[in-house]
């Protein structure tokens, strides 16, 4: 039998700061540029009852983990649930297993963190956040890391749930941070553009979008919705989480290419690429750059493995016991 560490969604939460989720993944984008392999998610769908279960893989050998993560929702549960097996990359033998809830929006984050301290501007001051759910939470948190801000300029559709987040966030952060009315004066002079919504359609005007400034989307990875215009897509320095992806689900890309606005050849490259310096980011100051977030198995493979290290120096988790497949096979 092969003991393996079970970790518990409550063990994992507040075990790891922003700023370690952000080192994770960056390590974990870098390995994937130099020496790893991930691919875009698998998706399943039902019609009925309605539902989908998903899954994506990377392995990571700087890092020295491989893994993934899986999930389902819809299906008539209420909820969703995130398995996460984790290897060990050199044994190939498995080490853990993690409930992956109370991680999923710290990783997120800090995949947009490492994608803004590679193509943001060095002297950005003033960020934009369209959202105010977990996701944007988790965004703000761990790009704060990366950026000294002075200003956060915070929009949701909702009154009381951008205020709710502009008071939670003027207490953490050292910047000033307020709810503002609309999408166009939270990108007024921002430096740092952060979306994360459920919206099917632009929810900002490429017009209201500074030059120079640098977006990270992450709300959406489906092939007919999109948070930013595809003209911003058309003008910017594109840079998804995977380039196969790009092409599988990243909406705002497809519809600037169905437009007739860019090609296949407007993705400068992927993360990995350029965190590991194997293509350049931004060029110039007054560029616009933007990172295309759909999630992948990079920074979940990335960020499980830190925090299995951690749960393990501190005697954390549960072992359980999975048969090796030569023994369920022979018997023996």
């Amino acid at each position: 039998m092969t003991d393996v560490l079970f970790l518990r969604s409550d063990e994992l939460a507040g075990l790891a700061t922003p700023a370690e989720y952000v080192d994770a993944v960056r390590d974990g984008y870098e390995s994937y540029g130099t020496d790893g392999t991930a691919a875009p998610r698998t998706k399943l769908t039902n019609e009925e009852p309605p539902g989908m279960c998903t899954g994506y893989l990377a392995v990571l050998p700087s890092v020295g983990a491989m893994g993934g993560y899986t999930y389902a929702a819809g299906f008539g549960d209420g909820d969703v649930h995130f398995a996460l097996p984790l290897f060990d990359a050199e044994s190939g033998r498995m080490i853990a297993l993690l409930d992956g809830a109370s991680m999923n929006p710290h990783k997120t984050g800090a995949t947009g963190a490492v994608a803004v301290d590679a193509l943001a501007r060095e002297d950005a001051t003033t960020c934009a956040v369209i959202g105010s759910g977990a996701q944007a939470r988790g965004q703000l948190r761990a790009t704060a890391t990366v950026r000294e801000f002075e200003t956060v300029q915070v929009f949701s559709p909702t009154l009381e749930s951008r205020q709710s987040f502009a008071d939670e966030f003027d207490d953490r952060l050292a910047a000033a941070v307020s709810a503002v009315p609309s999408a166009a004066d939270a990108l007024d002079g921002a430096d740092v553009v952060i979306t994360a919504t459920r919206a099917s359609t632009p929810v900002f005007e490429d017009a209201d979008l500074p030059d120079g400034a640098h977006v990270t989307a992450m709300g959406q990875y489906d092939r007919g919705k999109y948070e930013l215009p595809p003209e911003t897509v058309a003008r910017s320095t594109y840079v998804p989480d995977l380039h196969d992806r790009a092409f599988q689900d990243a909406g705002a890309f497809l519809a600037a290419r169905d437009a007739g606005l860019v090609d296949d050849d407007h993705i400068r490259a992927d993360l990995g690429d350029i965190v590991a310096g194997e293509a350049a980011g931004r060029t110039s100051d007054e560029a616009i750059t933007v990172f295309d977030s759909g999630g992948t198995g990079v920074e979940t493979v990335a960020a499980a493995w830190m925090l299995y290290e951690k749960a393990r120096e501190a005697g954390l988790g549960e072992r359980i016991e999975f048969a090796p497949g030569s023994e369920a096979l022979t018997g023996e």
